[in-house]
């Protein structure tokens, strides 16, 4: 109650409790009169922490040396921290989002790419092995005359695979890539076939069939080269073409052009000719024929210098169309009126493969 007294904001009954009532008030000993002293120092009690994953205790050298804090009182430093990085590990150089400095961390698009790359190294590696599967398939039927039925369907399960897997589309639209000159691999076009049955037989060959497109003129010109052992022929059509949708020209021929002949300075016969099943050697046809060399070589010189022969095309079947189902660097597919073409660039690696 005496202690309640002494927080009364009424003095006058605190002066009559201490009047009337001297003993109830607690007698201050040395030890509370400190407490009210004017430079007080309290005493902190040292706490001493121990890591609980440790039972052992340090020797006496190596104890820490004793700190004295600010009130002039010894305290023992603070405890180190419970665990402690390995010294063997060096320091990384860590980021605020906890990667390396120096490290390229790939997240969100970074990955994504990496993925795309990937896939398109594989599409790539498959497309290649489909082109070369196909150019070996197609290899000495003579541009797909002398091919088999089982060949034939060989090349359209290629062209079918190919054609699936298109990397452009929509090839018009990338004229780029379809200018230049294309080498006619293998047909099964029925407006060719008695052009092939003619290279089928001893004394003719077809040696080339190519198609150049001029983007820029829009332009088509599709040559064949004949040979036999005393000159070779050369003949053309050029036609214009315009784009009616991302896969398919309209092509219209003009004209025809025929190259003069030109003579070889040497007749040149196979060893041999297959007629009707029997192999025929032609090596006497060629002792007889030596002597006129001569008269050939002149030949050759005098029409080489003559200009090709042109002629018109006439009819309603100067106009037809294509289809463009494939096209890349190397090769183009493409489907007509006429039939299926498969075509070559020329000076592409498949042509020598």
């Amino acid at each position: 109650m005496a202690l309640t007294l002494i927080f009364t904001s009424n003095s006058s009954l605190l002066s009559k409790t201490l009047v009337n009532s001297p003993s109830s008030f607690p007698t201050l000993n040395s030890q509370s009169l400190s407490l009210l002293s004017p430079n007080p120092k309290p005493k902190l009690p040292s706490l001493r922490l121990r890591s609980s994953l440790s039972d052992d205790t340090p020797a006496d050298g190596d104890r820490p040396t004793n700190i004295t804090d600010e009130w002039g009182e010894k305290t023992d430093p603070e405890p180190e921290p419970l665990s402690k990085i390995s010294e063997s590990d060096p320091p990384q150089n860590e980021d605020e989002w906890g990667g390396g400095g120096d490290e390229v961390v790939e997240v969100g698009n970074g990955s994504a790419a990496k993925s795309e790359v990937v896939i398109e190294e594989k599409v790539d590696t498959k497309l290649t092995e489909l082109k070369r599967g196909l150019v070996d398939t197609v290899y000495g039927t003579e541009f797909g005359f002398r091919a088999g039925s089982e060949v034939r369907a060989e090349v359209m399960e290629f062209v079918s695979q190919l054609e699936a897997a298109n990397p452009n589309p929509a090839p018009t639209e990338n004229l780029g890539l379809l200018d230049g000159n294309w080498v006619l691999l293998y047909t099964a076009s029925s407006e060719l076939l008695p052009l092939l049955a003619t290279g089928s037989t001893p004394f003719l060959k077809v040696n080339k069939i190519t198609q150049a497109i001029n983007t820029s003129s829009l332009t088509i010109l599709n040559s064949t080269t004949l040979s036999n052992p005393f000159a070779s022929f050369s003949f053309s059509a050029s036609a214009s073409f315009e784009v009616r949708s991302p896969l398919r020209i309209q092509v219209e021929f003009k004209e025809g052009s025929f190259q003069p002949p030109e003579i070889k300075s040497s007749i040149d016969l196979p060893q041999e000719v297959d007629v009707f099943g029997q192999k025929v050697n032609l090596s006497p046809v060629q002792q007889t024929l030596s002597p006129l060399q001569d008269a050939v070589a002149g030949i050759s010189r005098t029409i080489s210098g003559q200009p090709p022969l042109k002629v018109s095309i006439p009819g309603e079947r100067t106009k037809s169309w294509l289809v463009i189902t494939y096209l890349d660097e190397d090769l183009r597919i493409s489907r007509g009126d006429g039939g299926l073409f498969v075509l070559a660039r020329e000076g592409s690696v498949l042509l020598y493969q």
